[in-house]
């Protein structure tokens, strides 16, 4: 479907003239009665137009008057009338503004004047065009230059009044750019008044070139003509001098430089034609030098000269390319060898440039102009081939210098952060390749082209994650068609689709593939003739396209396939819709449960996911003719609804809801299948498939509401009865299943329903309400009429939830529900809510103060809302006086009133409550904190419209009271946060001012106790606060309930204090940015407001103060959330004042940080607290489209404080660097600056390098944390956790491209730091910036289409980065050794890793550098395990590195003393010995293997001496190298190593019982990775695992104690048992069965310190258990320790539990389903079985969906017979899994013969555990809890719901009871638990009596579990009452 934009129409208005020319042009327009001629007629007319003031009908009018003049003939017209009749209009039109509509209809009327009538038409509008040029006022510059443009745009009248007055329209564009350009100069920090002007400017300029260019005749005459001459030159030289100060003015934005350049380029082709001459005087523009200006006229020649002086700032070069590209003809032949010079001269005058700028925006017009050139070079080359001058064709081919270095611009640049610079690099390639083509046509054939097929292995080459190459590669095909790059690499398809699963790659890998497979179709079709081909052909295309598509969607994971569905599948289909029908049957075709990896989404969801695509495409044909054409069994459709995979469910749902017409008719099957999906899903963690289902079903609704206007519309219509009956029956459908939705939805939000289940009922009933309305009148569907009052006030209380998502959308829900539902407008239920929401908001929850003011919205629109006010305010002795709205007041004021009354009210109580915090700050925190309030306020006040308010008076001093409080309360609370150490309020202030405030707050906690008080909680005892005896006393005591003791924390303390600072920052934001502002401007007129300049100033300044002095991080930030308005609103005020208060705040704090020193009050610690976001604030509120002066500025002035200087060694003046650097850090971070940062970057680089080298620590500290924001700002956000992932990396070109500054100082620093590294001194010498500068250079990496001769190339920096390799520091050479790998490209890898290999000693001797042999062997160790990854081909023969390897095999051997060295030279072996596919060639392989084999079986790990060399530094890791080469040898390849059995098995042995345990742990690891590649391949157990090797293993499983080693010898006997019994053995002696099980159980349980080992423990006796059942299910019973096990399973299940626990828990039942639970010989007796049953559902309803998913796989375990069959032998959600599992466990008591047992567990399953012994004692122990830790939370889960999982089993065990003979249950156990249900019924009923009123919202937790018990409780009552 496309979506088409609005076009904006123009607004038509009327024409007002002032009364004295009206009354003129009435007079001059009236004429005789009775005389009719058509003069008359259009004078009559025109009065009437001006007399009206509808502007359409003056517009109907105008056209009268246009066919009116057609119709004038020339004979006897009155002149004088026919004068004014001309003149009215002509002035008419000059008055109009721009766009009205009503002046094109008068420029229409001019041009249908007959031709002898032209002459005087023009002159007229030319005298009214003189009138208004000639004394115009500022103001009116816009309008004017506005007209002169109307008078150029189709109006040909129009064109010769300006021709005529070419001089003086000329001469006025002058005057007008002369006023500009000095009013700009006095702008500074002005940004909306200078942006204004800035498109003013714009407009000039505009009109000025469209002035020349259209009376270029004209302008020719003139300049011929001896008279006119001087005049007009000396206007052209004035006009040309202003263009000039634009372009070299650097205060001037883009766009209007870029404009002037174009200008000054049409004027001099205006001025001198378009010869030869012209294309010269470009040049030396170009050039900046004066020479070819010679052959300018002499004016020209003079204004020329100011731009070629050496000075000039260097865009203004690109302004003059981009000048000459758009402004001369470079269609067919060039005049001359000039214009040949100046197109090669543009591209490289660009590319110079493109070193030098650091503006993205300049870096986005290079590109732009590049790609103008490359289309103008294209437009020469269009004519005919011949007439090209060789040395341009030449210069244009490809291979040329010209071409090779525009390629380089396009790798560099193609991966620019900015979207259009990628965009233009794009079409800068594809024009390269036509320029290609069009210079060498007699290359047709792209496979003979040298220089294509060059540059297509190249971008094959290139790594995928770099987006540029999609482009490229889309041009070629689109070029040289999709065969040629398919023959060239034909898995481009697959491995194409294989990135998909790359949200960042996904939309250019799905471009290309659209390109491929259109184009491939393409091809295929042209090549095939008759019809059996076709069939033929697109068989072939479906196995190019389509197989590996459906290949992926069935086996990878599910997150890599979701943007197949939106970005591939749909363009496939589109391209060709055919091949649904070959995908469906391919799908179908597959098994059902094929063996798709876990996390797939199979055959069913692929073919889901196709169905969907295709659907919302229209591929499909509508469901109204049967279920979309019958492609697909309805049965499926309901398995992929409740499907156990998010998105298989969701694209299920996609393919019921989404359809081609939004009007198609939802069929009954379809709301069958809505009705199957909603019970199971409606409760999803995740938020995406939230998401996903609510936009769904909102297309679904969408498609209700849109059919039944057409079903209602057709029932007028039709005439056919049966046609009639049909539509209503259908819209009886359709209410009932709308009725259905609601009532369902409704029904959840009970007491305790999930968050997940509440948020997503919500949105869907906000969506029926917005599309169905709730209305209970004689509406269509009436679904107010379902709404109960019970139902509403279930809404009502979510808005009390913890989440604020729930309460926004309850609180919108509540006001589209029925008003007699929710009876908020009953004033005793009105007085009772807004009591609670009093009430809440003096709660000391933080979150209770947002439901408050969620409560207080809704009673806004309540008429009577004043008088519940009154009767509150009573109620608290309140003075409160508030105005009610008049009779019968309008919404709105009733609104208002109210709004203002209840801000009054919480005023007033505000007030009174600041006063108490003045006298306890303490009492305050615990009784009153002030924060909630003041968040009430806001709220209330942030749904007002403040625009027009009636009542401005009251609200003015309102506003004054509401800002006097603030800064009271924020004295108040401010010595906390601007303590030194809120958090703990430690008094270390040496600061005069706070400490007094700290001292007061002190006195308070001081005598009464010590330091405790920060641990213990406080209790103040109002009557007895100075007792200090009293006080002791209570503590101890219980809380005194009469409100009387509080019980206060530092935590409360500290949380009071911040939230309080929050809330003022929150409501003075407020307050400046909503509320309307009163000010006078420059003209003396007075804008009345409610607030004013002084009182916003005083909040900057507060702001200020806060920002400044804070230093709790919640504190400032909060108040910069608050700052933020402010300075937006100051931006974007109308009052001059105001808007400079930004710039000049800004200078003042960085004033104050240049001079700042210990003694300042600048915080210097905790990243300088709040000044970085202080000075934030103040740079981001500057227009991004503005020049961003203010940001230029302040960051020259902080780079230049933090770069280290030489009279800044003193500790005191490194605080201004300190605070330089953090505050850049927090620029650099800032996104909203954006691009305009980044020209900074190279400055930013250079001084966090250099702080490190600074003697203090603060310095150093600050300038890491700068340098981590900028690797993270240049490299992006680390993607993934591979620290050295090419995702965040970058060719070194576009490094160096985009940062030039950093290219010589990274090289000097790399050189100074490698020139202190040398180790042979044998000392340790550490360069500070070492390692920052191999970090950088480490992120870089070598592009194939790296030039040689690009003179940023990285060859110079491999030396240094080598000669770091020698350095004494480990971590440093290997650093060196990474960071040299970006530097050597891919074809130099082999002669890079030769020589360095030959640099190696190759015998021992004294004079043998290890840190070099170390540091050498890591760089080709580095080297070739990069080689291994990107080339994907073995080195080139004969590179001679087998051979340089074989002569230093000492290195290897003992010979070599060090083992470290030993270990890296043994690395590299692994490297190439061990892959299967080896780098090296099969004969030098073999030898190197040989070698190694002979070495390794006389090193340590064979003659037993490990111990000794494990205790050598290094020691470890060498063995651990060993065992690499070992292992590769014996279990990976033995069959490559060519070594004997023995060896083979000698080397695994000694591996397993090596000493060292992490050798054992890699021995096992990789014996374990072996073993599941052979599982997934072949069922033979490989040679090497032999008796000895299995025997040593299960000794091992009995003797190893590292827990970890442990757990992989029992996951390898796991792999192992699972295909066949398995021999235990030790030594001689072998174990039973159950003493293996017995062992093995034991250890499971003593293992619980260690996850790992615990699981495989368990995992193994399960496997075990089941084997032993399998062999003998009635003699199983008999075996002791199996209930052991099963209550061992049933205690991983736990909430407590590890994940890991839980899942391996899952997995172990999921595996004994079909052995043990559903066995019907229960081998484990009754209550294990139950209890393993229990501990199913309890992993069902975990909360991490993770267990959930593994446990719901139970039922695909489960034998057919004994499941319904929509869920048998399939995967099905956790909700549906746990709904069928307790009917099967229902199901299997039949079978055991267990009902009446069945029926007791389940019962007590229903009542619950015990709750706490004594109700009483753990209410109380709650409530403390709850008071003390304000924060912490317990073991909630937010997922699980007791009340659905109570319905389900009262459900369930209701119909099991009647399955049952009577009297079969156990009497006395029944009574036992009818006892205990009574008395918890009980204790229920009495809590919740004694709950306060509206518990829901003063304790929702509580009363939710109180409900849940009493419920619990009365349903197993029932139950019981039954079973007796």
């Amino acid at each position: 479907m496309v979506v088409k934009k609005k076009k904006k129409t123009a607004k038509v208005e009327a024409v007002v003239l002032d009364e004295e020319k009206l009354h003129r042009l009435m007079a001059s327009l009236s004429v005789d009665e009775g005389a009719e001629d058509g003069l008359r007629q259009v004078a009559k007319t025109l009065q009437s137009c001006l007399e009206l003031t509808d502007p359409v009908q003056q517009i109907q009018l105008v056209k009268k008057v246009g066919s009116q003049l057609e119709a004038l003939s020339a004979e006897q017209p009155d002149g004088g009338l026919l004068g004014s009749c001309l003149h009215t209009l002509a002035l008419v039109y000059t008055s109009l503004q721009a766009k009205n509509p009503l002046r094109r209809a008068i420029a229409s009327a001019f041009g249908s004047v007959p031709a002898w009538l032209q002459e005087q038409t023009v002159n007229s509008l030319a005298a009214c065009l003189s009138d208004f040029m000639s004394a115009p006022s500022l103001d009116q510059y816009p309008h004017n230059v506005d007209t002169i443009t109307a008078c150029l745009d189709g109006f040909p009248l129009g064109e010769r009044c300006i021709n005529k007055l070419l001089p003086r329209v000329l001469h006025f564009l002058h005057t007008v750019l002369r006023e500009y350009l000095q009013q700009n100069s006095g702008l500074a920090g002005r940004h909306v008044a200078q942006a204004q002007l800035m498109h003013s400017c714009l407009a000039a300029v505009k009109t000025s070139m469209l002035v020349v260019q259209r009376s270029q005749d004209a302008l020719s005459l003139a300049l011929q003509t001896p008279q006119d001459e001087d005049e007009l030159e000396d206007t052209l030289g004035r006009l040309l001098s202003c263009y000039i100060h634009i372009l070299t003015d650097e205060e001037f934005v883009q766009s209007v430089q870029s404009t002037a350049g174009m200008a000054v380029v049409l004027l001099i082709r205006s001025a001198m034609g378009s010869g030869d001459n012209v294309a010269s005087v470009v040049c030396s523009l170009l050039c900046s030098s004066v020479q070819g200006l010679d052959a300018a006229p002499r004016w020209l020649m003079q204004r020329c000269e100011g731009l070629c002086s050496s000075g000039r700032p260097p865009g203004v070069s690109l302004y003059l390319c981009h000048g000459a590209l758009a402004m001369l003809s470079w269609k067919g032949d060039l005049p001359g060898p000039q214009w040949e010079q100046l197109l090669l001269l543009v591209p490289n005058t660009l590319l110079d440039l493109d070193v030098s700028i650091k503006e993205s925006s300049t870096a986005m017009v290079v590109a732009r102009v590049l790609t103008l050139w490359s289309g103008a070079a294209l437009d020469c080359l269009q004519g005919e081939t011949q007439l090209c001058p060789p040395g341009l064709q030449q210069s244009l081919s490809g291979g040329s210098e010209l071409q090779r270095r525009l390629l380089e611009h396009i790798y560099s640049h193609w991966e620019h952060p900015l979207d259009g610079v990628r965009h233009q690099t794009r079409s800068l390639f594809r024009n390269l390749l036509l320029l290609h083509q069009h210079t060498s046509p007699s290359m047709s054939d792209p496979t003979k082209d040298p220089y294509i097929t060059d540059l297509t292995q190249n971008l094959l080459g290139l790594e995928w994650h770099m987006r540029g190459k999609y482009g490229s590669l889309g041009c070629l095909v689109e070029l040289y068609g999709a065969g040629y790059l398919l023959d060239i690499q034909p898995q481009l398809p697959s491995h194409l689709l294989g990135l998909m699963g790359d949200q960042t790659l996904a939309p250019y890998a799905s471009d290309l593939l659209e390109r491929l497979f259109v184009s491939h179709k393409a091809q295929l079709a042209s090549d095939a003739g008759t019809a059996a081909e076709t069939e033929d052909w697109m068989e072939r295309w479906h196995q190019t396209w389509v197989t590996p598509l459906l290949h992926v969607l069935c086996r990878a994971r599910l997150d890599q396939t979701t943007y197949i569905l939106d970005y591939f599948l749909p363009k496939l289909l589109r391209c060709s819709p055919s091949s649904l029908a070959h995908m469906v049957q391919a799908l179908q075709n597959m098994p059902p449960c094929s063996t798709s990896s876990s996390g797939s989404r199979g055959a069913l969801g692929a073919l889901m996911t196709c169905l969907r695509a295709a659907r919302a495409q229209g591929v499909i044909p509508s469901s109204e003719e049967g279920l979309w054409g019958g492609l697909v069994p309805l049965s499926l459709l309901q398995q992929a609804l409740i499907h156990k995979h998010d998105q298989v469910r969701m694209d299920a749902l996609g393919l019921v809801c989404e359809s081609h017409r939004s009007t198609e008719v939802l069929t009954s099957q379809e709301m069958d299948l809505i009705h199957h999906f909603l019970p199971h899903n409606l409760n999803s963690q995740s938020p995406g498939i939230r998401q996903q289902t609510v936009s769904l079903l909102k297309k679904m609704l969408c498609r209700v509401k849109d059919s039944t206007q057409l079903l209602q519309k057709r029932l007028v219509q039709e005439r056919d009865q049966e046609q009639i009956d049909k539509d209503q029956h259908t819209l009886r459908q359709y209410k009932e299943f709308l009725r259905w939705l609601c009532v369902s939805l409704l029904e959840v939000l009970i007491p305790g329903a999930s968050f997940s289940k509440c948020l997503m009922s919500l949105h869907l009933l906000g969506l029926l309400g917005q599309l169905f309305t709730f209305s209970t009148g004689p509406d269509v569907f009436a679904l107010g009429e379902v709404v109960t009052s019970a139902h509403a006030q279930n809404v009502l209380y979510c808005v009390a939830s913890n989440f604020l998502e729930v309460k926004q959308l309850a609180s919108v829900l509540i006001q589209q529900l029925p008003p007699s539902a929710v009876g908020l407008q009953v004033q005793e239920r009105m007085c009772c809510v807004l009591q609670a929401a009093l009430d809440l908001s003096t709660s000391t929850k933080p979150f209770d103060s947002v439901t408050a003011a969620h409560l207080l919205n809704l009673l806004m629109h309540q008429p009577d809302l004043t008088q519940a006010l009154l009767h509150c305010a009573k109620e608290q002795d309140l003075d409160f006086q508030p105005s009610s709205p008049p009779a019968r007041a309008s919404e709105r004021l009733i609104v208002e009133f109210n709004t203002l009354a209840v801000v009054q009210l919480l005023l007033c109580c505000l007030q009174s409550e600041v006063s108490k915090a003045e006298s306890s700050l303490l009492q305050a925190a615990a009784s009153c904190p002030l924060y909630g309030r003041a968040h009430c306020i806001t709220a209330v006040l942030q749904h007002l419209n403040t625009e027009g308010l009636s009542q401005t008076e009251q609200w003015r001093r309102l506003v004054s009271d509401l800002i006097a409080v603030c800064y009271r309360m924020s004295d108040v609370v401010s010595p906390v946060v601007q303590s030194s150490s809120p958090e703990g309020l430690i008094p270390m202030d040496t600061n005069s001012e706070t400490s007094a405030g700290l001292q007061k707050i002190l006195q308070e906690i001081q005598p009464r106790d010590t330091n405790d008080f920060f641990n213990t909680t406080r209790e103040l005892d109002m009557q007895q606060e100075d007792d200090l005896t009293q006080t002791q006393a209570t503590q101890a005591q219980s809380i005194d309930t009469g409100g009387e003791g509080y019980r206060v924390t530092a935590q409360m303390v500290l949380v009071c204090c911040w939230r309080s600072m929050k809330e003022v920052a929150m409501l003075l934001g407020q307050l400046c940015q909503s509320l309307p502002l009163h000010y006078t401007n420059d003209n003396e007129h007075t804008h009345t407001g409610l607030i004013t300049e002084e009182q916003v100033e005083g909040v900057g300044l507060y702001f200020r103060q806060q920002l400044l002095q804070s230093r709790h991080r919640g504190a400032f930030e909060l108040a910069y959330v608050g700052f933020v308005r402010l300075t937006d609103m100051l931006c974007r005020s109308a009052s001059r004042a105001l808007q400079q208060l930004p710039a000049h705040w800004l200078s003042e704090v960085l004033e104050e940080v240049k001079s700042s020193d210990p003694s300042s009050k600048l915080c210097a610690t905790r990243r300088s607290a709040g000044i970085p976001f202080y000075i934030q604030a103040l740079l981001s509120s500057e227009p991004k489209s503005s020049s961003c002066s203010l940001l230029k500025m302040t960051i020259r002035e902080l780079i230049a404080l933090a770069m280290p200087s030489a009279d800044r060694n003193a500790d005191d003046s490194t605080v201004p660097q300190v605070h330089a650097l953090n505050i850049l850090r927090a620029l650099y971070r800032d996104t909203r600056l954006g691009e305009n940062i980044i020209p900074f970057v190279s400055d930013g680089m250079q001084a966090a390098m250099l702080g490190f080298t600074s003697p203090v620590w603060a310095v150093r500290n600050s300038s890491t944390l700068l340098f981590s924001t900028l690797i993270t700002r240049i490299f992006g956000v680390k993607k993934g956790k591979d620290e050295h992932s090419k995702k965040n990396r970058m060719t070194g070109r576009e490094f160096f491209t985009r940062f030039p500054a950093l290219y010589p100082f990274l090289l000097s620093q790399l050189e100074e730091a490698a020139a202190t590294v040398e180790s042979d001194s044998g000392k340790v010498k550490l360069h500070p910036s070492l390692f920052l500068l191999l970090l950088v250079l480490s992120r870089l990496y070598p592009s194939p289409m790296d030039g040689s001769s690009s003179p940023l190339g990285l060859a110079p920096f491999m030396p240094f980065i080598m000669r770091c390799s020698r350095s004494a520091v480990y971590r440093t050479r290997e650093m060196a050794a990474r960071a040299l790998v970006p530097f050597v490209l891919v074809t130099q890898v082999p002669s890079t890793v030769r020589s360095l290999l030959q640099e190696l000693p190759v015998e021992p001797g004294t004079k043998v550098q290890h840190n070099h042999i170390h540091g050498t062997l890591l760089q080709v160790l580095f080297l070739l395990r990069s080689y291994q990854t990107d080339s994907h081909r073995p080195l080139p023969a004969g590179s001679g590195m087998g051979e340089a390897l074989g002569q230093r095999m000492w290195l290897a051997s003992r010979q070599n003393s060090c083992v470290v060295t030993r270990g890296a030279f043994l690395d590299v072996l692994v490297c190439l010995c061990g892959p299967k596919i080896s780098l090296l060639e099969d004969s030098e392989v073999s030898v190197l293997r040989h070698k190694a084999v002979s070495i390794l079986m006389a090193l340590e790990l064979v003659t037993s001496d490990t111990p000794s060399a494990a205790i050598w530094p290094g020691g470890t890791q060498y063995l651990l190298s060993l065992a690499q080469v070992a292992l590769s040898a014996s279990v990976e390849i033995p069959e490559l190593w060519d070594s004997s059995q023995l060896t083979t098995l000698q080397l695994l042995q000694c591996l397993l019982r090596c000493p060292l345990y992490e050798v054992r742990e890699l021995a096992v690891d990789r014996v374990l990775g072996r073993l599941e590649e052979e599982e997934e391949g072949e069922d033979r157990r490989p040679q090497w695992l032999d008796e000895t090797t299995l025997s040593n293993l299960t000794s091992l499983a009995l003797h190893e104690t590292h827990p970890l080693c442990l757990a992989k010898v029992l996951q390898v006997l796991c792999v192992l048992s699972s295909s066949g019994e398995l021999l235990w053995t030790d030594g001689v002696k072998t174990f039973s069965c159950e003493e293996v099980l017995l062992h093995l159980l034991t250890l499971a349980q003593n293992s619980s310190h260690s996850v790992e080992l615990h699981c495989a423990a368990l995992t193994l006796v399960s496997q075990l258990v089941v084997q032993l059942v399998n062999s003998d299910p009635q003699g199983a019973s008999a075996v002791a320790c199996l209930p052991h096990w099963g209550a061992l399973v049933c205690s991983c299940c736990g909430e407590e539990q590890p994940v890991e626990v839980k899942l391996m828990a899952a997995k172990v039942l999921v595996h004994c389903t079909s052995t043990l639970l559903t066995n019907c010989h229960l081998p484990l007796g009754m209550p294990t079985m139950v209890s393993l049953w229990r501990s199913v559902f309890v992993l069902l309803q975990d909360e991490d969906q993770d267990v959930r998913d593994a446990a719901s796989d139970f039922i695909s375990n489960v034998p057919a017979h004994l499941l319904s069959a929509d869920v048998s032998g399939v995967s099905v959600c956790p909700p549906a899994a746990l709904a069928s599992g307790v009917e099967l466990l229902c199901r299997l008591f039949a079978v055991w013969g267990q009902v009446a047992a069945g029926a007791v567990a389940l019962t007590e399953w229903l009542l619950g555990e015990e709750e706490g012994c004594d109700a009483a004692g753990a209410d109380e122990a709650s409530s403390l809890d709850e008071e003390d830790f304000l924060f912490e939370k317990g073991n909630l889960n937010l997922w699980a719901e007791p009340v659905q999982w109570v319905k389900l089993l009262h459900r369930h065990l209701s119909s099991l009871i009647l399955t049952q003979q009577p009297g079969t249950s156990g009497l006395d156990q029944v009574q036992r638990i009818y006892t205990r249900a009574q008395a918890r019924l009980l204790s229920a009923q009495q809590a919740l009596r004694s709950l306060p009123a509206l518990p829901q919202f003063s304790c929702p937790m509580e009363h939710a579990r109180l409900s849940l018990q009493h419920q619990r409780a009365s349903l197993c009552l029932e139950v019981l009452e039954k079973l007796r």
